[in-house]
């Protein structure tokens, strides 16, 4: 099938509106970045400058992982990212080739199910969640954090748009290699499927390294903050109105999420756009 062609005024358009809302995207970013290189005298100046008159960035950084143990929370929002991954990638995966390249009764109404927790916030489950840990005795532990979100929706539901494009006579030549059904999963699925590992990893890790909401239910123990949660007892109680320091601690939070998405970048959208319906 042929590319459509625009007319020039269509792509000026077009061009147009994708740079406006990447300004509307970066623009935040950018402040947040900028703030981080100013004095607190600079901060709160009437006039707007993106680069600082007076260079501040050392101070602010040094002040930012010195004042709080920000790396700790840091290596507990990394841990708990790659937990949850791990355990998401474990459950998605099997129950969606189940879905995908089984056929048993009631396939359908467990898919139909999985699209209605698509549909869920998970705000509206905190609070059985929050009973459920209570009761299994894991609250203000690590496995609080990673418990909630072991079943993802969407890894499912992605993974199995992908499956499906994968071809049955693959599985059936499997099959008569002997392979059993979880090995089909793990040898010859998952790897076939891997832009769309890749693409639902960035978005489950996203996700969770900032999280606020559940973090700040599930834990008391300062030893067990992720960064997000972290950064909030920075602010209340160190920083205070010190915004150069806690502008300092949000962009190294930031940072490693930025740069594993421009690594993955091309990974991300072909799996993305790779399991799309046609």
């Amino acid at each position: 099938m042929s590319a459509i062609r625009l007319s020039p005024a269509a792509a000026i358009l077009r061009h147009g509106v994708l740079v406006l809302t990447s300004a509307f995207i970066l623009v935040p970013f950018v402040w947040m970045v900028s703030l981080s290189l100013k004095s607190p005298g600079e901060i709160f100046r009437a006039t707007f400058s993106v680069l600082p008159a007076q260079f501040y960035g050392v101070d602010n950084y040094a002040k930012a992982i010195t004042s709080v143990p920000l790396p700790r929370y840091m290596g507990n929002g990394l841990l708990v990212c790659a937990l949850i991954l791990a355990a998401q990638i474990l459950v998605c995966a099997p129950a969606a080739y189940a879905l995908a390249k089984l056929k048993f009764w009631g396939r359908d109404f467990i898919f139909a199910m999985v699209l209605v927790g698509l549909l869920l916030p998970h705000q509206v489950l905190s609070l059985p969640l929050f009973i459920l840990c209570y009761k299994l005795d894991i609250l203000n532990t690590y496995l609080a954090l990673v418990i909630p979100y072991v079943v993802s929706p969407f890894g499912i539901f992605l993974l199995r748009q992908f499956f499906k494009k994968i071809p049955n006579d693959i599985v059936h030549a499997a099959r008569l290699d002997g392979l059993c059904e979880l090995a089909i999963v793990w040898k010859i699925m998952v790897p076939m499927a891997l832009p769309a590992v890749i693409a639902f990893s960035i978005f489950s890790v996203v996700a969770h390294w900032n999280d606020l909401f559940w973090p700040l239910i599930a834990v008391r123990d300062g030893n067990l903050m992720p960064a997000p949660l972290g950064i909030m007892a920075f602010k209340n109680e160190e920083a205070g109105n010190d915004y150069g320091p806690l502008m300092a601690a949000s962009t190294l939070v930031v940072a490693p999420l930025l740069i594993a998405f421009l690594a993955a970048q091309k990974w991300f959208v072909e799996g993305v756009t790779g399991g799309s319906v046609k």
